[in-house]
């Protein structure tokens, strides 16, 4: 794609950037139908391809974008579909980050848009205060008719445990010999709608023998602001997790970053690119990106053999588009002895997307029904996923247990029962019968 810069706009790092990856297009369209936006509207500005077109227009512009681009960037899901698909690996993922933060600097939202996103990006990435909304949510679930629709998925489904040990700023030792010391991201909005997902990870890591450290001062992985376009927001919280891991890492030793949100590890690891333009954090942020690691990848034999219950296993956009871990997950619930099916349509989205489905809810409502859809059609008893934001939006569409990956793993590898499970009737699994191969075999 030819683009026209002018030199002082290439003397900005972020705007050179930008030109690169916009010239490495070259409009072969494959992205087109991998893309949920463009397959649901058939509208190119709903495609990568057509987003691409604008954000080149948009930057070479400058100042206040026009409200058809901030549109069409606003629904794009940033699911990285596209990325699996092109055949020269254009760089979306960066050049649609780079577009939002253009959108928040220069485009004058309306007073309603405005107190949305500020009201997200403050409540969701700090977990107290997320918890307390949750308890008030509670007591006005009456009201929920009464609300906006992009408000009602907070009425919906709130769990009845929360752990707040998972809080602290402790150390959980390995069971047995110790083998590794890991730091967990206990993460933030996660940690208040399912406090189980970080106390079933723990169990897990120190049955592999590893101590697991909650570092003191991290927190929020940043990615929930990033997406909205709040990139200065997204650095702070970042720093602070890359100081406290640093500190850690420096007195006591890591081997790894474990991360059991999929969102947040695909932004743990691109912290080297966050701060790529830091002197001073460069170095820091690319060795802290280096140690992050999805639960699913250090996990090894967790043992167990659980009845073979039929589980759906739902591919997060990040983890298999963004971080390309997909064998994994599959790997350990065969290995704890689920039979796990693949879903029809497993490279799409299915509308979470971080805060998309609070901001773009009519086509994140379109995306839940057609991934819900997609699932039942396999026959599951569980529907299992890595990621936070996709057990909720799973857990709206579809009346079957949603739980995440290391719930199951923990249970069938001696842990308790998942809440989720709690009050449900799975049914008996059936035997397999072995395939007639004539008597090759």
């Amino acid at each position: 794609m030819k683009t026209a810069f002018s030199e002082e706009q290439l003397r900005d790092p972020e705007i050179a950037e930008a030109n690169g990856i916009l010239e490495t297009c070259v409009h072969y369209g494959f992205c087109t139908n991998a893309c949920p936006t463009y397959v649901l509207t058939r509208d190119e500005n709903e495609s990568p391809r057509g987003r691409i077109d604008l954000i080149r227009a948009m930057l070479e512009k400058g100042g206040a974008p026009d409200a058809k681009t901030v549109r069409h960037i606003d629904s794009c899901l940033s699911c990285l579909s596209c990325m699996t698909t092109c055949a020269v690996k254009v760089d979306y993922a960066h050049l649609v980050d780079r577009a939002r933060a253009h959108i928040e600097r220069h485009h004058h939202r309306s007073l309603s848009d405005r107190l949305m996103r500020a009201a997200l990006a403050k409540t969701l990435t700090r977990p107290r205060l997320f918890q307390a909304m949750l308890r008030l949510a509670r007591l006005a679930r009456p009201l929920a008719p009464l609300l906006p629709v992009r408000l009602k998925p907070f009425f919906a489904r709130i769990p009845g445990q929360l752990h707040a040990n998972v809080l602290a700023v402790t150390v959980h030792p390995a069971q047995g010999v110790r083998r590794k010391r890991v730091a967990l991201l206990a993460g933030c909005a996660q940690q208040a709608l399912n406090g189980n997902i970080n106390a079933a990870t723990i169990r897990l890591l120190q049955r592999q023998g590893c101590d697991v450290v909650i570092a003191a001062g991290a927190g929020c992985c940043g990615s929930l602001p990033l997406h909205m376009g709040r990139e200065d927001e997204a650095k702070v919280f970042a720093r602070a997790n890359i100081l406290a891991w640093a500190r850690e890492k420096e007195t006591h030793g890591l081997d790894a970053i474990i991360v059991n949100a999929s969102g947040c590890g695909t932004t743990v690891k691109d912290y080297g690119h966050l701060f790529a333009h830091d002197a001073e954090m460069l170095r820091s942020a690319a060795e802290i990106a280096g140690l992050a690691k999805d639960i699913s990848e250090v996990l090894s034999d967790v043992g167990g053999k659980m009845p073979a219950y039929r589980v759906a296993y739902h591919d997060p956009c990040s983890m298999q588009h963004g971080q390309k871990v997909t064998r994994e997950p599959r790997a350990l619930l065969r290995q704890a002895g689920f039979d796990v099916l693949d879903i029809p349509e497993k490279h799409f989205c299915c509308g979470s997307a971080g805060t998309y489905n609070l901001l773009q809810p009519a086509m994140a409502n379109e995306l839940g029904a057609r991934k819900a859809k997609n699932i039942h059609s396999t026959d599951p008893d569980i529907i299992a996923t890595g990621n936070i934001g996709c057990m909720i939006q799973l857990a709206g569409h579809s009346p079957l247990p949603v739980l995440h990956t290391v719930e199951l793993l923990d249970w069938a590898s001696g842990g308790p029962m998942p809440p989720a499970l709690a009050a449900v009737t799975l049914r008996a699994p059936q035997k397999k019968v072995a395939p007639d191969t004539g008597g090759i075999w």
